[in-house]
């Protein structure tokens, strides 16, 4: 069956919907294993709720095939979704070209299992059923590629935990989607932190000053590809999206132990020490939640967090806890919407016995992360620098362009960091999707994703057992 492309939109041109239809279609055997070949990765899209879903499609895959099949309940979710699709199938510069067959119904999970018409799953929307998802998937043999989080409370993380060892049974791939892995600034202060002679050892830290501290700041109200983000209704219910302190978190959890224990494998059950944790709510007028989301009243799973007037999400929190013997400390903030001017920031900060790494993305970065170099106390200053300049040099044989620039009147060293590697978080998407490829043509992740990916979840969902 196809569309005319004279008689039928552009969506419809693309897009074959399924939704009452009991054809059956002859297709290929689907391959199990993967070895570079053009096509070869059949592609499952599930429940397509939340952005992330069309931003890994925003760049076409050698490897992956054109055609990909989703399965999805019907509403503005999925509507939303395929309307991102097309708009990179049809923009001016470098359009994709994906075909979709689309499947709506209730029994989407059900539907895409018995079909098994391809070999990787894709999933990023409604958090509620995601973990439970992923293991039936698992348990089908399909490989898995998550949007974060993979486990919203303490249950979900059992599952998930059975979703590990059936993945291994099942000689299969379970992976999350960790974009901010692919940030520079990111990538620049764990490359700084294995130079000893620059960073020298990491520090313990204590409670009020830890060794590694991570916050970052998000926004409800915010552009995505140029257009203004409309999320659904359940994004603010922490019951189907999960609160603050287990979804953006995980980001910087991930990052703590990446930066800081590079390629370790870290055990949950005696690497990890939790110590506290607390949630705090951001209030939202109907006014704001009608331009976020498009509905006109709070839905009835949100009665129970309005007071008031206003709608009340547990988006933010903190959480404090050692790794390996150092303090870390992670936190998240929701606001409505940035200030003018302004976009969503990131703070971080790895202090060594010689120096601090810190990277900063405020109103003084106009908002642009940027990576500071700092020597503590102490230091012979000219030798520090020298020392810096030395190793920058050495990092720009990796890092073409890479420099350094002293701040003026501080004993601070900023690094020059070439538009070239200051890719977008959209961007994030496709080199995350790379990287996952190439762990599917390898057969196998790496010996430490798996346990880190569980120390992960342990942290935050223990964590909001905590803030509880």
């Amino acid at each position: 069956m196809k569309f005319n492309s004279k008689f039928w939109s552009p969506i419809a041109a693309s897009i074959l919907l399924l939704s009452c239809s009991n054809e059956k279609n002859v297709e290929e055997e689907v391959k199990t294993t993967f070895t570079g070949e053009k096509n070869e990765i059949k592609l499952l899209t599930l429940d397509p709720g939340h952005f992330h879903a069309h931003l890994v499609k925003k760049s076409m895959y050698e490897e992956v095939d054109p055609k990909v099949y989703v399965y999805a309940p019907d509403g503005p979710e999925l509507t939303s979704y395929l309307k991102s699709i097309e708009s990179y199938n049809t923009r001016e510069e470098d359009p994709t070209s994906w075909e979709l067959e689309v499947y709506k119904g209730d029994d989407y999970l059900q539907k895409m299992l018995s079909e098994k018409k391809g070999n990787v799953m894709l999933t990023a929307g409604n958090n509620k059923k995601k973990t439970a998802n992923i293991k039936a998937t698992i348990e089908a043999g399909i490989n898995v590629l998550a949007d974060k989080p993979m486990a919203i409370d303490a249950q979900g993380f059992e599952t998930l935990k059975e979703a590990f060892e059936l993945a291994e049974k099942n000689d299969v791939l379970l992976f999350d989607i960790m974009t901010e892995r692919f940030e520079i600034t990111t990538m620049l202060q764990r490359e700084f932190s294995l130079i000893p002679e620059v960073f020298g050892e990491m520090e313990k830290g204590t409670l009020e000053n830890p060794a590694i501290t991570k916050e970052s700041i998000h926004h409800f109200y915010k552009q995505v590809s140029g257009k203004t983000l409309i999320r659904p209704g359940w994004f603010y219910d922490v019951n189907q999206q999960g609160n603050g302190i287990v979804d953006v978190t995980t980001h910087l959890v991930d990052l703590v132990q990446w930066e800081s224990f590079p390629d370790k494998i870290i055990d949950y059950k005696t690497d990890i020490e939790m110590i506290n944790a607390k949630r705090w709510t951001t209030d939202l007028t109907l006014e704001e939640f009608t331009l976020s989301t498009g509905l006109e009243e709070f839905p009835d799973y949100l009665q129970s967090v309005v007071s008031d007037g206003l709608l009340k999400v547990y988006g933010n929190g903190e959480i404090n806890y050692k790794i390996n013997g150092i303090h870390a400390k992670v936190s998240v903030i929701w606001n409505y919407k940035a200030p003018e001017g302004s976009a969503d920031t990131h703070y971080s900060i790895m202090r060594g016995s010689k120096a601090n790494l810190v990277i900063r993305q405020d109103a003084e970065e106009n908002y642009k992360p940027e990576l500071y170099i700092e020597p503590v106390e102490g230091q012979d200053i000219a030798a520090f620098e020298a020392s810096v300049t030395k190793h920058v040099k050495e990092l720009a044989s990796t890092f073409e362009g890479l420099d350094v620039v002293k701040v003026e009147g501080q004993d601070s060293w900023r690094v020059e960091i070439p538009e070239a590697f200051r890719h977008g978080h959209e961007d994030h998407f496709r080199e995350v999707t790379e990287t996952y490829i190439d762990y599917l043509e390898q057969g196998k992740l790496p010996d430490w994703e798996v346990p880190n990916m569980l120390a992960k979840y342990y942290v935050t969902t223990q964590a909001l057992e905590l803030a509880k």
